[in-house]
């Protein structure tokens, strides 16, 4: 065990002194923090008061258009080549062209810009027009329009979940989301970090540094030793970046006075700005937005605050641990197999595709039921349970299923690491050999 140890320590701090370490795991928190402050930035700073000159030849819309917080109509008269030519003298933004039409057949409308217009510009004189049409056909066909706003139903099904400990809010977003997240991290430092056993393994081999080595250890003691290091690495930079990431985006915010959004909230905000839908007819487009945007994040927030957090990260360990052992096992086993990475290839696709499919099947199967028979076999197969499994955790998942998964996996693990010792005792010192599949199953049953 003393072995182990020293070879644990120098693994580990052989990586986490390189310069390739310490810039990933300081560049890595400033891209999260640009990745969900810039947009912010970018959005106080196109915030520009936009003014359209309009020409109504069919006196539908005269006076009936209103401005918006940030768009401007100027109505104007003449004709078209006048309106053109005063639009060309000012810096508007753009010349809406409405000729003598009907409400029947609204045809023939036109932005002239002197620049492409914008989408966002284009979409939201649509809607303008459009909403004005609906207005004035209802009034022709003898229909209160604030009559059939009061028949429209905003209806919202609260998600209670019913405990053992009382009732709570849940909502299927944040609880697919927790899942999701936790299984794409053990997703994607299975990948990062067995990689990085293979390399080392096959970096040693081809140096012949592993002969001296051989010769002072055993092969398990340094695969394992290898292993084990390599994953207080991969904790090691995981804990940073979270650390890090907290510290970077709330100093940014306090130093310029953004507030962070993820991803879905950019999206929303997108959506909004777009369609500059109103809701509820009567709350301003500004109003109505962030109402809906306070009363979901309040929701979101209730709801992330029933999670069973304690039992998420618990869980989240073993499988981010035990899933890694188990295929950082295997990798150290291809590398010991093969005298370069190229030769890796035809070892390695068997290895990724469980991790890819049970990655796969969690968005198109497991989140859709995640009590159903495909989703419990996954999580209880060891090559496919860490990821399948992390996504079943946030929905609730019976005592015994979790046992019984945490146990195949635990022996999955042993199983793994005595194939991967056989393969990796021969390996390690065989030089000069294609190796296929058959040759690896007679180093099983070698006596070195």
């Amino acid at each position: 065990m003393h072995k182990i140890w020293l070879i644990i320590q120098r693994e580990y701090l052989t990586r986490v002194r390189k310069k390739s370490f310490l810039i990933m795991t300081f560049l890595t928190p400033l891209l999260l923090a640009a990745f969900m402050i810039i947009p912010g930035l970018l959005i106080s700073m196109s915030d520009e008061n936009e003014t359209v000159m309009v020409l109504d030849e069919s006196g539908l819309f005269q006076g009936k258009l209103e401005n918006k917080k940030d768009l401007t109509l100027v109505f104007v008269s003449g004709t078209l080549e006048q309106a053109k030519e005063i639009y060309k003298a000012t810096d508007n933004t753009a010349l809406l062209y409405i000729p003598k039409l009907t409400i029947d057949n609204p045809a023939g409308i036109k932005i002239f810009s002197k620049k492409n217009t914008s989408l966002q510009t284009k979409i939201r004189l649509e809607n303008m027009l459009e909403k004005e049409v609906e207005n004035q056909r209802l009034v022709a066909s003898g229909i209160d329009r604030e009559m059939l706003k009061g028949m429209k139903a905003d209806i919202s099904v609260a998600s209670i979940s019913l405990s053992d400990e009382g009732e709570k809010d849940n909502d299927a977003i944040v609880t697919s989301g927790a899942g999701l997240a936790g299984a794409f991290i053990i997703y994607f430092f299975i990948f990062l970090y067995g990689v990085q056993i293979m390399r080392g393994v096959i970096e040693e081999k081809t140096s012949r540094i592993v002969e001296v080595m051989i010769s002072s250890v055993k092969p398990f003691q340094l695969m394992m030793g290898k292993i084990i290091g390599i994953a207080g690495v991969g904790l090691t930079q995981f804990l940073l970046w979270v650390i890090l990431s907290s510290v970077v985006v709330t100093g940014v915010q306090a130093a310029f006075g953004v507030q962070a959004t993820s991803p879905a909230q950019q999206m929303a905000q997108g959506q909004i700005a777009a369609t500059g839908e109103e809701v509820n007819g009567e709350e301003t487009e500004e109003e109505a937005s962030k109402a809906n945007s306070s009363d979901e994040i309040a929701s979101l927030i209730n709801a992330a605050g029933n999670l069973n957090f304690p039992l998420i990260i618990g869980c989240f360990l073993f499988y981010f641990l035990g899933g890694y052992l188990l295929y950082g096992s295997l990798f150290g086993a291809i590398g010991s197999a093969v005298d370069n990475e190229t030769d890796t290839q035809q070892f390695m696709f068997p290895i990724t595709i469980p991790l890819v499919i049970s990655f796969i099947m969690s968005y198109s199967m497991v989140l859709k039921n995640p009590d159903g028979p495909v989703a419990f076999w996954m999580s209880m197969i060891p090559l496919t349970s860490p990821i399948v499994m992390m996504v079943r955790v946030p929905f609730g998942v019976p005592a015994w299923e979790l046992l019984l998964s945490m146990a195949l996996l635990v022996l999955g693990f042993i199983f793994t690491t005595w194939i991967a010792a056989r393969i990796y005792r021969v390996g390690i010192l065989m030089y000069g050999k294609k190796v296929n599949y058959k040759e690896l199953s007679k180093w099983l049953f070698y006596r070195v």
